[in-house]
């Protein structure tokens, strides 16, 4: 037997041998349920809630269930989770959230769920970014653009002095995605002009590093 199906199966023979629900409180509960979310035991997530089981609970490093199950890539034990009423801004440790983690780490789907459960567009991670702002540098062109639509603030500026489009040129390599994460940021009206802490602006950023696609995109852009 499989380690997720063993956990199905003890899950499934605890609620049927329960006299009556555990409370959302149970430390037994939680711990199962944090396993089931981080391996993606769907049926078991799902058997828990019914059971009781919490979805505020924490771990040892401050994540929800929730948060467990996105770290692990495991969509539908997160969509079951966020269906539950699971908290999609309530953030860990370092400050990340299950919208933000899920726009830093191009998780289109579960982006999406966090989106249409309430996610706080301005809610920034620990480097005081938006979900934009790394969700650009690691060249996710459609977590970007889901982004943009749902109104994130383009300009926005993190403790380092970057915004999307600086990071996306310092951070990015110019490639394809990069130059597609620029054009949708320079269409959206970020301001190509916005220098970063130190007064340097996108389009010397883009000429140091010999972007010449995007260095082009700039300059028809209005940069200087």
């Amino acid at each position: 037997m499989s380690a997720r199906h063993w956990i199905t199966a003890q899950v499934l023979a605890t609620a049927m041998l329960a006299s009556c629900p555990a409370g959302a409180s149970d430390p037994a509960l939680a711990r199962q349920l944090f396993q089931a979310a981080e391996t993606g035991d769907t049926e078991a997530v799902r058997a828990l809630l019914a059971q009781g089981a919490d979805t505020r609970a924490r771990d040892a490093r401050g994540r929800t269930p929730l948060l467990a199950a996105i770290h692990w890539r495991q969509t539908e034990a997160a969509r079951a989770l966020i269906d539950a009423g699971a908290d999609v801004n309530a953030k860990d440790a370092i400050d990340d959230s299950a919208y933000l983690y899920a726009g830093a780490s191009g998780q289109l789907d579960i982006l999406r769920m966090t989106l249409a459960h309430g996610a706080d567009l301005r809610s920034t991670n620990r480097y005081g970014g938006t979900a934009l702002i790394p969700a650009a540098e690691r060249g996710h062109v459609e977590t970007v653009r889901t982004l943009i639509d749902a109104g994130v603030d383009v300009d926005h500026v993190n403790r380092l002095g970057w915004t999307a489009l600086l990071e996306a040129i310092i951070l990015g390599d110019g490639g394809t995605r990069h130059q597609d994460i620029v054009r949708l940021l320079i269409d959206a009206g970020a301001d190509v002009n916005l220098a970063d802490g130190e007064g340097v602006a996108p389009l010397r950023h883009a000429r140091q590093r010999r972007q010449t696609a995007i260095e082009r995109m700039l300059a028809a852009a209005g940069a200087r």
